[in-house]
């Protein structure tokens, strides 16, 4: 079973420098991401940078994810 942790860190491989924070109970999860990569990406192209990030895991390992998608700019 998949752990916030696990998730976290793979999340986090995929951005530079990104801020992430997971909730959940190995198998629906939800996750704050904040990242300069979303800048001038809209809330579909952001996903599809955290799905990309996770790959097949999200096929396998990870039921449902909700996301929290945000620019450094936009946490201020």
């Amino acid at each position: 079973m998949v752990t916030p942790e696990q998730l976290k860190n793979w999340i986090e491989s995929g951005f530079d420098g990104a801020q992430v924070a997971v909730e959940g109970d190995g198998h629906h999860f939800e996750a704050s991401i904040v990242a300069a990569e979303f800048e001038g990406k809209s809330r579909i192209q952001r996903h599809q940078l955290v799905y990309a990030a996770l790959g097949d895991k999200m096929k396998a390992e990870v039921h449902a994810l909700s996301m929290k998608t945000l620019t450094p700019a936009e946490v201020l």
